[in-house]
């Protein structure tokens, strides 16, 4: 399960579990209870801080736990809405937040990495990808509108009409991401950059975000009606 680990004024929140370099970090309905807990611990810090997301080994995250959908599809519209949630709430989150993608950042893993203030991504290894197009699945509205708010329009349109999986040194010319480094610099970046903004934190920073992106949070918290199992597999 996700856990916490500190730096300074930095929060690090890894995805996975402690010691795995296996995991694809998919959003199981426990990792999100687990991930919204260590939110509330970060927040509930008093003085600067900021919160740096990252992954150890092949992935920062898949996104949707296609397994526990097709298991599920009675569950499948309170999921999907738990994990827009989940993306309104990075997007809003009243602290600085950098993405340090290490590693495979697929679908709602792509997405959200976008919903934080700076991605920062391995240069040489991994992909950044949308494959909703490639299995033929759509993404519900909120998704699609964090992604436009949160990228360049040819970026977001490429990315998600080709399916096209970036590396590192594509994702930054294309704008998906803000800067690249070396497989053993990308944390370290993510954090000095994270660290730099730390007292910026506070009810002013959510205020900013929350105005600024009124229509893509009204989107993701409008619950999702009548998804079918196909759909919703990219529909993160």
């Amino acid at each position: 399960m996700p856990y916490l680990e500190r730096s300074e004024d930095v929060f690090v929140l890894n995805l996975g579990e402690r010691g795995s370099r296996d995991s694809e970090n998919a959003f199981h309905p426990d990792w999100l209870v687990q991930v919204a807990e260590l939110l509330d611990e970060v927040e509930s810090h008093d003085g600067p801080a900021a919160l740096v997301t990252t992954a150890a080994g092949k992935f920062y995250s898949t996104g949707l736990d296609t397994t526990w959908v097709v298991q599920n599809t009675d569950k499948l519209n309170a999921y999907i809405d738990r994990v827009q949630e989940l993306f309104a709430r990075i997007l809003t989150f009243p602290l600085p937040t950098v993405a340090a993608l290490s590693g495979h950042t697929f679908g709602g893993g792509a997405i959200l990495a976008t919903a934080h203030d700076h991605r920062i991504m391995r240069e040489d290894r991994g992909y950044f990808c949308l494959p909703g197009i490639s299995i033929g699945a759509s993404y519900a509205p909120g998704s699609i509108a964090l992604l436009a708010a949160r990228l360049p329009a040819p970026a977001a349109h490429t990315g998600l009409v080709t399916g096209r999986r970036y590396g590192g040194t594509a994702a930054l010319a294309a704008g998906l991401v803000d800067d690249v480094a070396g497989e053993h610099d990308v944390l370290a970046r993510a954090v000095e950059h994270a660290g730099g903004l730390a007292s910026t934190r506070g009810r002013t920073l959510g205020e900013i975000k929350t105005t600024l992106y009124a229509d893509v949070v009204a989107s993701l918290r409008t619950p999702v009606r009548n998804l079918e199992t196909q759909e919703a597999l990219s529909a993160d």
